[in-house]
């Protein structure tokens, strides 16, 4: 029985792996062009998205809103392996407060 669990512990480590290994691999590009970039830009549109998402309200404004954490998100499951548990927490709350106020955007009282 623990050979069998031990097994499986190892099938899903190597899937877990190469899932991010492809991950990984398909964000070079990505990341390639944004490293290219000044380092203001990719602030200044996360900034203004946040921002136009908060005051427009409805379906519109969550998705504005959707956008940025879609991209934080990738960005925080790329480096999470390097990130020390406070620096996790924080990035956690950020994602967290953009989705609740996206979702009072979406769903309004």
């Amino acid at each position: 029985m623990r050979a069998i669990l031990r097994r499986q512990r190892t099938t899903l480590a190597r899937v877990s792996e190469s899932l991010r290994t492809r991950i990984e691999h398909a964000s070079n590009r990505p990341l390639q062009r944004l490293a290219s970039v000044p380092v203001w830009v990719p602030f200044v549109v996360v900034f203004a998205l946040m921002l136009t998402g908060s005051f427009v309200g409805g379906w519109l404004g969550a998705v504005l809103l959707l956008v940025p954490v879609l991209f934080l998100t990738w960005l925080l499951y790329l480096t999470w392996p390097r990130l020390r548990t406070p620096e996790r927490a924080m990035r956690l709350a950020v994602l967290a407060l953009v989705v609740a106020i996206a979702v009072t955007q979406a769903l309004p009282s």
